[in-house]
């Protein structure tokens, strides 16, 4: 977008998510966040079961495919620091164990600590595990640290592990759009919103990529759609407000690629 920016919302989209990731959305921290805790404290504790490993060589150990439960016990409950301790405990008795190794990363990156978090992803998928969730958090390590080539590549094995997650398709798109592969965006963004209508994150994302695109009148449909479902969404009030400036020729055109969003305060 030469000179304008759209309206977005702050970004902590992963599905076990972490804070402070620019891109998507408040929905995705909230609801993922909720749901990891939820799968920890009922696979862990009461099935005493793997919640997410798919350890794919047969010859591994079946302790592979399972973790602590009491290490899970207490990154369900996000006392990370004591979740690292376990982990690493279960880690040193079985190095093999490939789910403890995407636990520990996915605790240390809950921590910022991002080079400790992708070493322990790596070892996961090095020891067999090949869960969508995995590739999710993998991928948007890569994009919040603006490696966008490998958040594609590895957000692209998320759809294909999970195609019936509307976040890996949400999450692609983004990466798409970052890297003004505008077509391929509208594409994820529309295969999410399929699988899920009910995220308003995703249909204002949707908006701006029309936009960058030069498609007004489909953008402002979503962003008109958007406020008359939900009048409280501040971005796609602010975005259309943007986009009556645009068509009175009060800002420059807004179809070529930019770098920075506006956020929600």
């Amino acid at each position: 977008m030469a000179g304008t920016s759209f309206a977005r919302f702050s970004f902590p989209a992963k599905f076990l998510t972490r804070p402070n990731l620019q891109g998507a959305g408040a929905y995705y921290l909230s609801n993922r966040r909720g749901l990891a805790v939820l799968l920890i404290l009922v696979g862990a504790l009461v099935f005493q079961r793997p919640w997410i490993a798919r350890a794919s060589a047969s010859d591994k150990s079946q302790d592979n495919e399972i973790c602590d439960p009491l290490a899970d016990y207490f990154l369900g409950m996000e006392d990370y620091p004591e979740a690292i301790r376990r982990h690493q405990d279960v880690i040193r008795k079985n190095p093999g164990n490939a789910l403890a190794h995407y636990h520990l990363g996915f605790a240390y990156g809950l921590m910022g600590e991002h080079q400790l978090e992708l070493y322990q992803y790596q070892q996961a998928i090095s020891l067999g595990l090949d869960d969508w969730q995995l590739f999710l958090n993998l991928g948007l390590l890569y994009l919040e640290t603006g490696q966008l080539r490998d958040a594609t590549e590895v957000l692209r094995l998320a759809t294909l592990l999970g195609p019936e997650h509307p976040e890996s398709h949400f999450n692609l798109g983004l990466a798409y759009e970052r890297r003004g592969m505008l077509a391929q965006a509208e594409q994820q963004m529309l295969l999410s919103l399929q699988i899920d209508p009910d995220q308003d994150d995703a249909e204002n994302t949707l908006g701006a990529i029309y936009a960058e695109e030069g498609k007004y009148m489909r953008a402002s449909e979503e962003w008109t759609s958007l406020v008359q479902a939900n009048p409280n969404y501040a971005p796609a009030r602010a975005n259309l407000n943007i986009l009556q400036r645009v068509e009175r020729g009060e800002v420059r055109d807004t179809s070529a690629r930019s770098d920075g969003f506006a956020r929600e305060p």
